[in-house]
């Protein structure tokens, strides 16, 4: 029997309100008895770590910024007239504050990332399309490559015939 396979159109879905403890509720039900997934396994056993590190490099370079400002506020006060030093001290205070936050939410991105990927459902029917997809392009281009070679062999045999008729004809000549 001849399956005929139609493109998946995108359907919506419909937006429901959840409460805050629903979020991970699908990941731990006894509708799910086969546990997780190798790739969810190993998306958690590194990136929380990564992102546990990061978030704990990013609280000691904050606080560290902070110490270091508290104490160079009483130098700027004591020697305001040397003003290239504070420039250069404001300038690590402003650098360090930064860095800290690009640790903090590159860790709470991570964070974030592995929470929506372990509540993401897998969806096998857009590969199956793909890989489909993929297998008739292939076929469809291996043919129209088996088409050319056949036109360039047919063409090769219809210039040997030439050249070999104007070979008799120069020589019978």
């Amino acid at each position: 029997m001849a399956e005929i396979h139609q493109p998946h159109h995108y359907q919506p879905q419909q937006q429901h309100h959840l409460r805050p403890g629903d979020a991970m509720k699908g990941m731990f039900s006894e509708e799910n008895q086969e546990g997780p997934s190798t790739s969810k396994v190993l998306a958690v056993v590194t990136l929380l770590p990564i992102g546990g590190f990061l978030l704990i490099l990013a609280g000691f370079t904050f606080v560290g910024t902070l110490i270091g400002l508290a104490v160079s506020t009483p130098l700027f006060v004591i020697f305001c007239p040397v003003l290239i030093p504070a420039a250069i001290v404001i300038g690590l205070a402003v650098a360090g504050i930064l860095t800290s936050g690009a640790f903090g939410i590159t860790g709470l991105s991570s964070l974030s990332w592995i929470a929506n990927y372990l509540r993401q459902t897998r969806a096998p029917e857009h590969m199956d399309y793909a890989k489909r997809h993929v297998q008739d392009k292939a076929g469809y281009y291996g043919q129209r490559a088996k088409e050319m070679g056949q036109n360039v062999k047919e063409k090769a045999q219809e210039t040997g015939r030439e050249v070999t008729a104007r070979a008799q004809e120069g020589s019978g000549a």
